[in-house]
């Protein structure tokens, strides 16, 4: 035991021998001091800094009424959108201004012309894609993940892109047709006449003519359908219904050229100016705009409206002056071939205001209405549409949507992507005005409109 005790005592002092070396040695011989008689605090490897507190900045959008109103206020969705957004971005504060389809257009280009654009806007293709093409919006390519980009298909994609470069963010579709006032036809013992039992409810010019006819015969107080003529708004229901009947396109399959001007889109044309006369198709329809012949339609006066969609259907509830079931319809075709639909695409696009915080800031606004976990989904069943992304399905326990998915097999490209289309469309309702005022026939004013915009065509592939 003793000799036990005497080696352990002999190793304590060893111990402390190699401590008191080591503490002692430094590169200039003396000790290091002790953290207690340090002055300063040991520095550590990553020093511990308060987050930066993100720059306030303010940023406007402007915005058509994409999405349906809450108890009849417009704009009082938007500023519950942004409520939520600032919960979680408190820094950007975000200027909403509501703008109408009529008097907005012109709003827009005067904003642009005096360097006082909105920084973001939510619109559609036919202005944006041009604003892109005149480099007045900011590219979004650095925002759109790959997981967004491959859920979208490459037709949404065309319409949302100049070039390689991304312009406006893809939030929702929906196919552009018809819509039929399913209460009459149901209260004249009609209902036959519609293609409801077929699963694509395609038809042909002949079926759509009886069944115009079957309400002028029995139900004398509505007007079977519906053409317009005033203005821009809208164009798109005139041009595919003009091309359905006549199995034609409006523009060839690059756009390099108008394709409408065929004889049969040009019989078409001349049916329905007759049509007029014969009371199948509502009067003075050259003074009318789309939402003139839309407001028929929900106050019950006509049968058929050629400018509708599954969006329009959602934001039509609070305007319909009339207890009736409508449905959705696809265009007839003269040989009841498989129907040629636009589609109807809502996104987001930001001015290039020349000030990177804005832009970043508008970035974050557009991503969160897209696709903020809660609010995304909210904010598309709020517009009324459909989802762009593939993925993202079945939103609504709605007959008339599962139609609108279904018929997006028939959406074909639009012609808002071709090149000079914000000039193309200035052309379309004069000369159609003309031929519903027996002024030309209808060959004379679809030749007379692809002359001039197939120039403007031409001459915008030059500056490009």
């Amino acid at each position: 035991m003793a000799a036990k005790s005497k080696w352990l005592a002999l190793g304590l002092i060893m111990t402390l021998l190699l401590t008191l070396i080591s503490a002692c040695s430094s590169g200039n011989g003396e000790p290091k001091p002790t953290k207690e008689a340090s002055s300063q605090p040991e520095p550590t490897s990553q020093p511990s800094e308060e987050p930066a507190k993100a720059e306030p900045v303010e940023i406007t959008w402007w915005n058509f009424p994409s999405y349906q109103t809450l108890d009849g206020e417009v704009g009082k969705y938007e500023k519950e959108i942004i409520k939520a957004f600032n919960e979680k971005h408190p820094e950007i504060k975000v200027k909403l201004e509501m703008i109408t389809f009529d008097g907005g257009p012109q709003k827009l280009n005067v904003a642009i012309a005096t360097n006082s654009a909105p920084d973001v806007i939510y619109d559609a293709p036919g202005r944006i894609i041009d604003w892109g093409k005149k480099e007045l919006l900011a590219p979004l390519d650095d925002m759109i993940t790959s997981e967004v980009r491959g859920d979208i298909s490459p037709a949404l994609w065309k319409q949302s892109m100049v070039g390689d470069k991304t312009y406006m963010y893809p939030i929702n579709t929906a196919p552009f047709m018809m819509a039929v006032n399913k209460t009459v036809f149901e209260k004249i013992g009609k209902l036959d006449l519609l293609p409801l039992d077929r699963p694509d409810r395609t038809w042909t010019f002949e079926e759509y003519k009886l069944a115009l006819q079957a309400v002028k015969e029995n139900a004398p107080d509505v007007i079977p359908s519906g053409f317009f003529a005033k203005s821009q708004a809208g164009d798109q229901g005139t041009r595919a219904y003009l091309a359905n009947l006549g199995v034609s396109r409006f523009l060839n399959e690059d756009n390099s050229a108008v394709a409408i001007n065929t004889d049969e889109a040009a019989a078409a044309l001349d049916w329905i100016v007759q049509a007029q006369k014969d009371k199948l198709v509502v009067g003075g329809s050259s003074s009318l705009a789309a939402g003139d012949v839309n407001d028929l339609f929900l106050q019950g006066k006509l049968a058929f409206t050629i400018n509708y969609s599954a969006v329009l259907k959602a934001q039509n509830v609070p305007n319909k002056k009339a207890e009736f079931e409508e449905v959705l319809l696809p265009f007839p075709t003269l040989d009841g071939s498989p129907p040629k639909l636009e589609p109807y695409l809502g996104g987001m696009a930001i001015f290039n205001n020349g000030n990177d915080a804005k832009i970043a800031a508008a970035k974050k606004l557009i991503d969160f209405i897209a696709n903020d976990p809660e609010w995304g989904r909210k904010n598309l069943i709020q517009t009324g549409g459909l989802s762009a992304r593939s993925s993202i399905t079945g939103l609504y326990d709605d007959a008339e949507y599962e139609y609108a998915e279904l018929a997006r097999q028939f959406i074909t490209d639009p012609p808002t992507i071709a090149d000079g289309f914000a000039e193309i469309r200035t052309f379309w309702f004069p000369e159609l005005q003309r031929a519903l005022l027996g002024a030309v026939s209808g060959k004379e004013a679809l030749d007379a409109f692809a002359a001039k915009a197939n120039e403007a065509i031409g001459k915008a592939k030059a500056q490009s």
